[in-house]
């Protein structure tokens, strides 16, 4: 069993979030590439879940980029684009069906930017959702409006009385801050909030969000505006109108599109990001502020189950260590503790720690090696105040030629002296995802280690680590 869905043979592109009848139906890109055997079936493909753990899948026979799924009077109405080269244009189209599996195409009703405000090079994955002020249908969509400066990505706006035919609006939000256009936006009400969501890939890499008391703005950013670091993209949210999810892809790295990798490195840990990989879903909540944070979603603890000891061997410093507990008083130098235990291929590694006041940064390693060196290592750093990521190649020189591939892998964390801190850590086979206190996450890939160990590491401080437990399937 996969704890992160990954189709056979193909990767998870952009996720269409919907809920029906009692189920998560949320459609998404199937990327075969470079597959090409008989049982490819291009377009977008339907998953069925009632826990984002198990999953069912049915192909649409639809073939087009990123939109959006909604229901009224009983049809099915599907909102997608499609693209034409020499020149560049974009395009929305409408299907409709009666039971989710058989989609009729509407070409009559396609349509294309209006270049009152748009430019037509962009006019991309169109999201509708029911304004209930206004009394009609609003599509959000991925789009660049005019500007003195490149700077002109936005979040486009359509209104429609009847799902057929549609008045362009000017955009609804356009802060003329990045060269991308903002991909697959997302809007939604919760507890006095609006927010809208969206991903960028130029100034930054990353799905962001924004916060407002009217679906018109002024759109608030605040302080930590993502949901996951650079591995987690194009990410969307649905509900079942008790819990909301935000659904993203986590990219794999076995192309090497682009070339970076060092040519001396045969491994697939510094190869570029491709388009898709695998589902991971964060369950969204809202602090008091309004705010989003994330969490793992239930099934995933409850699939991880079977506790499993854990052994320890110091390697520096004078641990004091126990079945669940490892304490260490290192003020000028980097103690390191080392597991007898292998990282299982599918596993939760879960600890709570505290630091002193001074503490430089603690660690908890996944697959490092005997001597402490080659590993994937999460670093808590609380002046900082951060959490980042460090693949192996970034323990030695080389290091220096990774910034095309770990850029970005870090997320921002409050991190104060006596103050507990949880972490969870989901590993399935190539994939790890971190989970802070119940609110921050950070996904990353981890190809070329195996067989190796769990580690923990304070650097020139005093830390204590509590709980420390390992689960398996």
């Amino acid at each position: 069993m996969e704890l992160f869905y990954t189709p056979r043979h193909a990767r998870v592109g952009d996720v269409i979030p919907f809920y029906d009848e009692g189920k998560f139906k949320p459609f998404y890109l199937k990327n075969w590439n470079p597959y090409y055997g008989a049982d490819r079936t291009d377009g977008w493909h339907m998953l069925t879940t009632s826990d984002h753990l198990h999953y069912t899948e049915t192909p649409t026979g639809i073939r087009g980029g990123t939109g959006s799924v909604v229901k009224a009077d009983g049809i099915y109405h599907m909102f997608y684009c499609k693209f034409e080269r020499n020149p560049q244009r974009q395009y929305v189209w409408h299907a409709v069906s009666e039971d989710l599996c058989a989609w009729k195409e509407l070409p009559e009703e396609t349509f294309g930017a209006d270049e009152r405000w748009y430019l037509p090079t962009d006019w991309r994955d169109p999201f509708v959702l029911w304004s209930e002020e206004e009394k009609c249908w609003w599509m959000l969509l991925c789009t660049q409006c005019e500007g003195a400066t490149r700077r002109r990505g936005c979040v486009g706006l359509c209104k429609s009385a009847d799902l057929h035919h549609w008045e362009a609006c000017p955009p609804l939000y356009a802060p003329q801050s990045s060269m991308s256009a903002y991909e697959c936006p997302d809007m939604f009400y919760m507890n006095g909030w609006w927010y809208l969501v969206f991903s960028q890939f130029t100034d930054r890499f990353a799905t962001v969000y924004r916060m407002s008391r009217s679906p018109r703005g002024p759109w608030i950013k605040p302080p930590a505006d993502t949901f996951d670091a650079r591995a987690f993209y194009a990410a969307k949210t649905g509900t079942d109108g008790v819990r909301r999810y935000v659904y993203g892809w986590h990219p794999t790295r076995t192309q090497n599109t682009w070339k970076f990798n060092p040519n001396a490195y045969e491994g697939y840990d510094y190869n570029t990001y491709d388009w898709g990989g695998s589902l991971v879903v964060h369950e969204l909540w809202q602090r008091e502020d309004g705010t989003l944070a994330v969490r793992p979603v239930s099934a995933l603890q409850k699939a991880l189950c079977t506790p499993n000891r854990l052994k320890w061997t110091a390697l520096n410093g004078d641990w004091q260590t126990g079945e669940e507990f490892a304490q260490v008083d290192s003020p000028q130098r980097y103690a390191s503790l080392l597991s007898v235990n292998e990282v299982p291929a599918q596993c939760l590694f879960e600890t709570s720690f505290t630091f002193a006041e001074g503490t430089e940064r603690l660690a908890v390693a996944l697959q490092v090696d005997e001597e402490f060196a080659r590993g994937y290592y999460f670093y808590f750093e609380p002046g900082r105040q951060r959490v980042e990521y460090k693949g192996p190649l970034r323990m030695h020189e080389q290091g220096g030629w990774t910034f095309p591939y770990d850029v970005e892998l870090e997320r921002p964390l409050a991190l104060t002296p006596g103050q507990r801190c949880d972490v969870r850590i989901f590993v399935d086979d190539t994939m790890m995802v971190l989970y802070v206190n119940g609110e921050t996450a950070l996904s990353t890939r981890a190809y070329d280690l195996r067989q190796r160990r769990f580690g923990l590491a304070v650097s020139d401080g005093s830390a204590c680590f509590e709980n420390i437990r390992l689960f398996t399937l």
